[in-house]
């Protein structure tokens, strides 16, 4: 199925660029940059995230087919392998896809998964591709039946797969309607009524090859010319993050089942239909009622550098999911771990440069940290050693390059030679980097060793002086007890484990690092900014990575070291340069 899926994205990249040449000639383009970007990311992510779900997706049906089917097996090998069963076995998979579709508009926890493919407020073959990464968890239950009836696991996969694909196409504006076919089969019709949320269109159309099981059940709505579709969810996602689209209505399930008073009421918010919420949720979180007239279409402004950025960011993104299915029926379970999570990070970067979230260079310092990482875990040595310096470089370069600076910047004074000398914020900055730059490089190397952790030794105290900039010294006495205590805790722990060479210089190290986040905590606690506090986290992250990275190197080796290490590292890295000093700003505004 994966690499059916890889030869099939070409074609469909094709279509979706002939459909907007086509709108763009026509003058009605249906599409929009960051909502086509959007859709198809989710169609990349719900195809590489299925190698968690195959046990699911495959696995019970296997199960069931193989011990409890009501067919003797090789009666129903004859059967379903000849033409006539295979046209039964399609238009079965497309009435218990009927009903898993319709189950899907009317309970909650169902919707929460489908809600995905609804979400975009266009309408075009790029919309076809946005498809949920969790519809497994539940799915799998509404085909049972076939595994009871005998289909065997490789015709269900093929009629499975032929049901998908004639979905794609029915994702238009472009098609009117088709008379007589419109009554048998899902058209762009009546598939266009399916995705409106007007009240005359609302939860119609549920068939995915054939409409008549819509007609038969009581479901079908012919397509109205003097009702324009309005496309999208009631609940607009107003976002581009793939991440809190596939979220978004399973948390806001939760967050009334969690308030709720009632156990009924709690289990109740997860059956219900989608907009249910328990009385009095609805009265201490009211929300406000769905009317179409105030519907406005998401699309925040972006700029020409920003969409460069994208698809370029798209491409090698397009290109490393291909890979990933290609190779993903030979791959590992860690495999899998290193190559899902990167993906994820690398679709939620290019999401947020998108909307506004990251800056370019940010971004780019992101995807960087990913390929880093992933090139590490991976045991891919020569190319982590092209990304692992590039992630700081990128910071160096974004600092210089973007006015960090606050209106009133920290600034630290030193005295020499009878001097007063000001170094702002942005500089300590600047250093710090340089200096872990300098170690990442040297920690590439085990005979460069000690002196890599002198290059980040000087870098924590650089850290410590940027965060002394505009905060006391260890604000919160709770904090530098406690930092400390982990540090004494650990440096005791790795003692006998230690080269009596290291003894010294690890120990410097473990109380530069554990002052580094005292001080980061304690700057939150004095600033109470959203800023410092994630620049905080960003200090617990780095001593946490290190932690990991002693352990790994002087105790025990751990399993996916180099996901563990570099990944909180790198979350270290991206929130300090991120937040350090936007304190000021936000005080400013």
């Amino acid at each position: 199925m994966s690499k059916v899926i890889v030869f099939a994205t070409p074609v469909f990249l094709l279509l979706i660029a002939l459909e907007l040449a086509w709108g763009i000639a026509k003058g009605r383009n249906t599409y929009r940059f960051s909502d086509a970007i959007s859709s198809i990311s989710l169609g990349m992510m719900s195809q590489f995230t299925a190698v968690f779900t195959r046990l699911l997706r495959v696995g019970v049906y296997v199960a069931i087919y193989s011990h409890i089917s009501l067919v003797p097996p090789e009666a129903a090998k004859a059967f379903w392998n000849t033409w006539y069963g295979w046209v039964l076995a399609l238009v079965f998979y497309d009435l218990c896809y009927y009903w898993l579709h319709r189950i899907s508009h009317t309970s909650a926890i169902f919707w929460a998964a489908h809600a995905v493919h609804h979400q975009s407020q266009s309408y075009n073959l790029s919309t076809a591709l946005r498809q949920t990464s969790s519809g497994a968890f539940l799915g799998w239950i509404f085909f049972i039946p076939m595994a009871l009836a005998g289909v065997p696991p490789a015709v269900i996969g093929i009629v499975a797969l032929i049901d998908l694909l004639y979905q794609f196409w029915v994702h238009t504006e472009h098609v009117p309607k088709l008379g007589w076919f419109d009554r048998w089969f899902c058209s762009p019709s009546n598939h266009r009524v399916h995705h409106a949320v007007n009240d005359e269109y609302i939860d119609k159309n549920y068939g995915g090859v054939f409409v008549f099981w819509d007609r038969l059940f009581g479901s079908y709505q012919v397509e109205n010319d003097l009702n324009p579709c309005v496309y999208g969810t009631r609940s607009a996602l107003n976002s581009w993050d793939p991440l809190w689209a596939n979220a978004q209505v399973y948390s806001g399930i939760f967050f009334d089942a969690w308030h709720a008073s009632s156990w009924a009421d709690k289990a109740r918010a997860f059956l219900k239909p989608p907009g249910w919420r328990p009385a009095d949720v609805a009265a201490r979180f009211p929300r406000r009622a769905f009317n179409i007239s105030e519907v406005q279409t998401f699309s925040p402004p972006i700029s020409k550098a920003v969409q460069y950025f994208a698809m370029a960011s798209f491409a090698v993104l397009l290109g490393l999911v291909a890979v990933f299915l290609w190779t993903a029926d030979s791959a590992s379970s860690a495999q899998h771990l290193v190559g899902v999570s990167s993906l994820l990070a690398m679709l939620w970067a290019v999401s947020a440069v998108t909307q506004s979230r990251l800056r370019i260079g940010e971004a780019a310092m992101v995807l960087a940290a990913v390929l880093a990482t992933a090139t590490a875990a991976l045991g891919l040595v020569d190319l982590h050693r092209i990304f692992k310096p590039l992630v700081l470089m990128v910071a160096l370069y974004q600092i210089v390059v973007y006015d960090f600076l606050s209106a009133t910047p920290s600034q630290f004074f030193f005295r020499t030679g009878g001097h007063l000398v000001r170094v702002t914020g942005k500089n300590m900055l600047l250093t710090a980097l340089a200096f872990c730059l300098l170690g990442d490089a040297l920690l590439m190397f085990d005979r460069l060793f000690i002196f890599g952790l002198a290059a980040f030794l000087v870098g924590h105290l650089c850290y410590i002086a940027l965060f002394r900039g505009d905060a006391p010294w260890f604000a919160s006495r709770k904090a530098l007890t406690a930092a400390l205590a982990c540090g004494v805790g650990m440096y005791v722990f790795l003692l006998p484990h230690l080269p009596k060479m290291l003894l010294l210089p690890v120990a410097a190290y473990v109380l530069a690092i554990t002052l580094m986040a005292a001080q980061a905590i304690g700057r939150a606690a004095f600033l109470r900014d959203r800023a410092s506090r994630y620049v905080a986290i960003g200090a617990v992250f780095f001593m946490l990575s290190d932690t990991l990275l002693a352990i790994n190197k002087f105790v025990a080796s751990l399993p996916m070291s180099q996901l563990l290490v570099l990944g909180t590292y790198y979350i270290a890295q991206i929130l300090i340069v991120l937040y350090a000093l936007r304190s000021g700003d936000a005080r400013s505004a």
